[in-house]
């Protein structure tokens, strides 16, 4: 009886109530909104980071990292790339000669990372030839062929065709260079790593530095949840000069920043339930007072005031079951278009840009998440309910019905 009491009751003022369930609603919309862009960036990020700067593991001489110096090679990597063809848990793997030297053109000089590339293993790792804008892909023909970014080409007037000279210092400690021709000009979604890359034949510049060795392995896996396990598992097998580093090692801001947005997302929750419960509260003080006379007459007739205290939060646990409940469906469609459409940031592209994040974001929000946030909606309208509950009970039955309307 209770309960279908309580039904009427929350649509006894339907267009009262639907307010309310209106705000909840595009309340929890928003909410939920809010975390899927916030997850995107983050998401996006991570997928970028991964992609083109760190894979998801990365071996390297212990020192390496401190002091990027040429003779730092990886050491008894032949060993190393043997244990990689073996492992299941690899999809693909690279090995890169890095030197940091000097891109000059006619025009102007900047500091630059060359990357010796395999041509055949890092499209399987990063997806640079998916992304060059003019000419090609560097292959076995010609001589010197390099990949400069859009950023870089701008900076030093270059295009297709155009002459460079890469100077740097060799394994001996003199100065060398040689001139390079541009084969391609990419684009990625990170301006900071296009500005600070270019690209070469691994060949080209372990001869020009006379290296025989490489500086780094980037290693690439089927199951991201793998990572930390195989990353021990390497570290036990492989020479203890190296250095194994997953991709949240090799990048320990974006994890600061993963754990900024999950607080960031509970911080958001928390405001809008808060704002959400004083609306619910508002609404059944007003119902519940309107009534007074009538829970009066309950109470005079021998109804408790323990079965009142429960119609009330009956009443706003159905207030946050539909509105909650409504809110969650609502935003499980918006998130599913825009999952497929994305969100385009065109006009903060170069902002966006300058962190590795794309222009248009695919909002995502976990299943869990959504779970929390209809139980936690759900619970705070109960409670809301409370308040009101306990201003009527405590009147006595002869005051609540000498009450005027």
């Amino acid at each position: 009886m209770l309960v279908k009491l309580a039904w009427r009751n929350v649509w006894r003022n339907k267009l009262r109530t639907s307010i309310m369930l209106g705000a909840m609603i595009f309340g929890v919309a928003g909410v939920m909104l809010m975390m899927g862009f916030m997850n995107g960036i983050i998401d996006n990020l991570i997928k970028n980071t991964i992609q083109w700067q760190t894979s998801h593991i990365q071996i390297h001489q212990k020192n390496y990292a401190l002091n990027p110096d040429i003779n730092l090679v990886i050491d008894d990597e032949a060993e190393i790339t043997k244990q990689l063809e073996q492992a299941p848990q690899v999809k693909a793997w690279t090995s890169r000669t890095l030197v940091n030297g000097m891109i000059a053109s006619a025009r102007s000089t900047r500091g630059i990372q060359v990357n010796g590339i395999d041509l055949e293993s890092e499209p399987k790792i990063t997806p640079i030839a998916e992304h060059i804008l003019e000419g090609e892909w560097l292959d076995d023909k010609g001589r010197n062929p390099i990949l400069v970014s859009q950023k870089t080409a701008d900076r030093l007037k270059l295009r297709v065709g155009s002459k460079v000279v890469l100077t740097f210092t060799d394994t001996t400690g003199d100065v060398t260079g040689a001139a390079f021709r541009v084969r391609g000009i990419f684009k990625t979604s990170s301006s900071t790593f296009d500005d600070a890359n270019a690209y070469v034949r691994k060949a080209d510049l372990q001869q020009l530095g006379q290296v025989h060795f490489d500086h780094e392995i980037a290693i690439l896996l089927h199951d991201e949840a793998q990572v930390s396990d195989f990353r021990e598992q390497l570290i036990s097998s492989i020479s203890n000069k190296n250095k194994v580093q997953d991709w949240l090692q090799l990048q320990p801001i974006l994890s600061t920043m993963m754990s900024s947005m999950n607080a960031g997302n509970q911080v958001i929750l928390v405001i809008f339930v808060i704002a959400m419960g004083f609306g619910i509260i508002n609404i059944l003080l007003m119902s519940v007072f309107e009534r007074t006379r009538e829970f009066g007459v309950l109470m005079a007739v021998g109804m408790k005031k323990g079965n009142i205290r429960r119609l009330i939060i009956l009443e706003s646990g159905f207030i946050g079951i539909i509105g909650a409940g409504s809110g969650v469906i609502f935003s499980l469609f918006l998130l599913f278009l825009l999952s497929k459409t994305g969100i385009p940031l065109e006009a903060m592209a170069e902002g966006l840009n300058a962190f590795g994040i794309d222009s248009v974001l695919y909002p995502s929000v976990a299943f869990s998440d959504y779970v929390t946030v209809f139980v936690t909606v759900w619970c705070v309208s109960v409670l809301a309910g409370l308040y009101p509950a306990h201003q009527i009970i405590k009147k006595k039955p002869v005051e609540a019905m000498a009450e005027k309307q």
